[in-house]
């Protein structure tokens, strides 16, 4: 094998495969690189590279974790083929000695996220994402109230309305509460936004910036993903998902630049451009979860271009005032390869959301500069004040990588699971 590696230029860098076969002429044997350090998250590359079938890891460096080589390799081996034409089969690999369920676990809620990402808004609206949210209910032994359209004003979520009411009333806004666990355990909340399509109302987007909207509701996903996590482990904690879901459509009811919005907090908002709805609904959310009195609330949303801008597609930003609770994530992020990047809550920022006839607006003044940070400045006005951490992620693969198939992305969720975990132990 050797000799046919050296004559293949086999040199086992990192992601390279040789596969090497038999006296038969079939398969026999796949060498696969790992390069100068060895990392099991490697594994993520390797599925695209294989013909179908079923493989176990034979051989191994010491010190490489099969449990996240068995889940990198599970990762790696998504597709989204709801439109096309099914592969008849993958290839497989077959674990020894991990925690295969747990694994299972954690690709299923993974893929679950991407899938809902990559579905486009006229097969994924606001009734789809409650029955999602129903099933992960029923699924888990959880409890699952729904509200929506007019409802959403005599249960005092007057923002959510507001956002979501220009759309048909098929696809009328909701605001849905996930609740699991017993009442002696701490409570963990989790809140996501569902903006099942974003024009940006009245402040319409260009084509451009309208085309990839169908992920606006990557939030919600990433919410419902990770509620879907904690509870298949059975986490010691109470779980609270919190998903405000609308779209934010263009009609004679939609709401206009210059309004002033109510707030279930009482606050209120003075819109200054419509296009920046998802703060509006995580402010009615977050003052939700206020109400629970959490041991912690984390917040997911595809929120600004300006995260984008300072950060990029592959490292969302993510804002807490909580050291103790941002050197967890920081920890779990780095061992699950589940990149973040820590921003900061600028305060001198904060007068940038002033407005001068309401108590905040939903658009910063121009100077602040700070996009992503001043949306988070604003979201922290309506957040509990126990440990809160607000997550501004893309949700997509704007290409392809190895491993990594263009489209819905799952990000953050597997740190913030393996946080979790270890937090309340």
């Amino acid at each position: 094998m050797q000799g046919f590696a050296a004559l293949s230029e086999f040199k086992a860098k990192a992601g390279q495969v040789l596969l090497v076969p038999g006296e038969d002429g079939t398969l026999a044997t796949v060498l696969f690189g790992l390069g100068a350090e060895p990392d099991a998250t490697t594994f993520r590359v390797l599925p695209a590279k294989l013909p179908a079938g079923t493989y176990r890891i034979a051989r191994a460096p010491e010190g490489i974790d099969r449990t996240r080589a068995a889940l990198a390799f599970a990762l790696g081996s998504y597709k989204f083929d709801r439109y096309k034409g099914r592969d008849a089969d993958k290839p497989h690999l077959v674990a020894e000695g991990v925690d295969v369920a747990e694994i299972r676990q954690v690709a299923h809620a993974c893929a679950l996220a991407r899938d809902m990402v990559n579905t486009p808004a006229n097969d994924l609206g606001p009734l789809q994402i409650e029955t999602i949210a129903r099933e992960i209910a029923e699924q888990h032994g959880a409890t699952c109230t729904v509200i929506t359209g007019e409802g959403l004003l005599e249960a005092n979520y007057p923002a959510v309305h507001a956002v979501g009411r220009a759309a048909v009333p098929e696809r009328a806004p909701r605001m849905i509460e996930i609740s699991w666990g017993p009442e002696d355990r701490p409570l963990v909340c989790v809140v996501g936004k569902g903006v099942v399509f974003d024009t940006g109302g009245l402040d319409i987007k260009p084509s451009a910036g309208m085309r990839l909207m169908k992920k606006d509701m990557g939030g919600a996903a990433h919410a419902l993903a990770l509620g879907r996590m904690i509870m298949a482990a059975n986490l010691p904690v109470r779980l609270s998902v919190l998903v405000p879901v609308v779209e934010n459509a263009i009609s004679g009811d939609a709401m206009r630049p210059g309004d002033v919005l109510a707030s279930r907090k009482g606050l209120t908002i003075e819109v200054g451009n419509t296009d920046a709805e998802g703060r509006l609904i995580l402010a009615d959310a977050l003052a939700r979860a206020a109400e629970l009195e959490p041991a912690l609330t984390i917040d997911l949303a595809t929120l600004t271009g300006a995260a984008r801008i300072a950060l990029g597609p592959q490292l969302p930003p993510y804002y807490t005032e909580d050291d103790d609770l941002a050197a967890a994530i920081e920890k779990h992020a780095r061992a699950e390869a589940d990149p973040l990047w820590r921003m900061p809550l600028w305060k001198p920022y904060a007068d940038a959301i002033d407005s001068d006839i309401a108590d905040l607006k939903n658009d910063p003044d121009a100077w602040a500069q700070a996009g992503s940070m001043t949306a988070a400045l604003f979201l922290q006005r309506f957040a509990p004040k126990s440990p809160w951490v607000h997550l501004d992620i893309f949700a997509w693969n704007p290409r392809a990588r190895p491993g990594y198939a263009a489209g819905g992305e799952a990000q953050a969720i597997r740190g913030l699971y393996a946080m979790i975990r270890e937090r309340f132990a």
